[in-house]
C-alpha cells in the first residue's frame, strides 16, 4: 500500500526548497542520478524510483504525464505500479505517460494482485496490466502484498501465483519476477527460504524499520546473498507522521537519504504526486552519494525512543495499508483505518 499523499505533500514541500529542486532540474544534463545493478542481472536502475500509487493521485492525467516525463528526462528510470492501484487509474495514467517513446527509456514494473487466487487469475491480470500500460512486456512483475502468514503457501501451491510468474517469463511478457510486502519480515524470509529463484524483493526501508520487525535486519541480508534486487519503499514511513512530531529529530530529506544509503538497496521507491515533490526529490537524487555509516547510525539513534513499538510503522501493525482486494481475499474487515 502507498504512502498517504495529502499529508506527505505538505511536510515534504517544506523539507527541501523548491528553488533547489528547480536548480536540480536545470542541471539535468550535467548532474546525473546514479544507477545500480538490478541484483545479479546486468540491467541498471536509478537509485530513486517513481511510486505508482501516488502517480494516480495527481491532480489530473496531464499532471501525471508531466511528472513521468520530467522524471525520466532527468534520469529516473524505475517505474513502480500495481494492478489494483487507484482502481487501475495508476496503470492507465502511467501507460499514457510512457507512450511516444518513453516506454523504451524505463524499467517498468507492476504487481499482480491475486492475493491467493490461482495462476489463471494472475495471467488475466497480467494481460489487463499490459493493456493499460501500453506495452507487450514488463521488465519486472511482482506478487503484490505478501502480508499474511499463509501467503507464501498460497503463492507456492500448485497452480498458484508462482506458476503464473514462470509462465509470463516463458511467454516473454515479464523479464524478471519478484514479490512485495510491508507487514512482517518473517513472511518475506519464508518466501525466500522456500526456494524460488526470485529476481527481486520489495519492502520498507527507513530509520525506524531498523528497530521494529526489521526487514533491514532479517530480509535484506538474505536477499543480497541470493543476488536479488532490493527495492526499498516507505522511506517516509507511509504517512509522514514522524515529521509532524517535534521530538523526532529527523527531517524528510534525511529520511529519504537514509533509505537510499542502506547498503544492498537497489532503488528507493517513493510517491511523487506533484512536480514540486518530484523536483525536491530530484535535488536529493542528482549526484547522490550515500550517507556515511556514522551518520546513518546517528539517525537510527535519534529515532530510537519512538521506533521500538512500531507506532510510526502502522503498515506493519494494522490493516490500514492492506488494499481492499487483499482484505477481501483474506476475509478481513474492509473498514476501520486501524483495524
Amino acid at each position: 500500500m502507498p504512502e498517504k499523499g495529502l499529508s506527505r505533500r505538505g511536510f515534504l514541500e517544506g523539507a527541501v526548497a523548491v528553488s533547489a529542486g528547480l536548480a536540480g532540474v536545470a542541471g539535468a544534463q550535467t548532474t546525473p542520478i546514479p544507477r545500480r545493478k538490478f541484483g545479479r542481472h546486468s540491467d541498471e536502475v536509478s537509485v530513486l524510483g517513481i511510486g505508482g500509487h501516488h502517480l494516480g493521485t495527481a491532480s489530473t492525467v496531464q499532471d501525471a504525464i508531466s511528472i513521468v516525463h520530467e522524471a525520466v528526462d532527468n534520469g529516473i528510470n524505475f517505474c513502480d505500479n500495481a494492478w489494483e492501484y487507484n482502481d487501475h487509474r495508476s496503470e492507465e495514467w502511467m501507460g499514457k505517460a510512457l507512450a511516444g517513446g518513453y516506454r523504451d527509456k524505463v524499467f517498468l514494473m507492476t504487481k499482480v494482485c491475486t492475493h491467493g487466487r490461482d495462476a489463471s487469475v494472475a495471467m488475466q491480470m497480467l494481460e489487463e496490466s499490459l493493456g493499460r500500460l501500453g506495452t507487450d512486456h514488463l521488465d519486472l512483475w511482482q506478487i503484490h502484498a505478501v502480508v499474511y502468514d499463509n501467503d507464501p503457501d498460497l503463492a507456492y501451491r500448485k497452480n498458484g501465483a508462482i506458476e503464473a510468474l514462470d509462465r509470463a517469463k516463458q511467454q516473454g511478457k515479464a523479464r524478471y519476477v519478484g514479490f512485495t510486502g510491508h507487514k512482517d519480515p518473517r513472511i518475506h524470509k519464508r518466501m525466500i527460504d522456500l526456494g524460488y529463484a526470485w529476481d527481486s524483493v520489495q519492502f520498507p526501508i527507513n530509520a525506524f524499520d531498523a528497530q521494529f520487525r526489521s526487514f533491514q535486519q532479517i530480509v535484506l541480508p538474505e536477499a543480497v546473498k541470493r543476488g536479488m534486487a532490493v527495492l526499498g519503499m516507505k522511506p517516509l514511513n507511509g504517512d509522514g507522521a514522524p515529521f509532524h512530531k517535534a521530538d523526532v529529530k529527523l527531517t524528510p530529506e534525511q529520511a529519504l537519504r537514509y533509505a537510499m544509503s542502506v547498503p544492498g538497496v537497489t532503488t528507493t521507491i517513493t510517491g511523487m504526486e506533484s512536480l514540486a515533490v518530484l523536483r525536491q526529490n530530484l535535488a536529493i537524487a542528482k549526484g547522490f552519494e550515500p550517507m556515511a555509516h556514522a551518520e546513518m547510525q546517528e539517525l537510527v539513534a535519534a529515532v530510537q525512543p519512538f521506533a521500538g513499538d512500531g507506532r510510526f510503522e502502522i503498515y506493519k501493525t494494522s490493516l490500514r495499508y492492506d488494499d481492499i482486494v487483499t482484505r477481501q481475499m483474506h476475509e478481513q474487515p474492509l473498514s476501520g483505518a486501524h483495524a
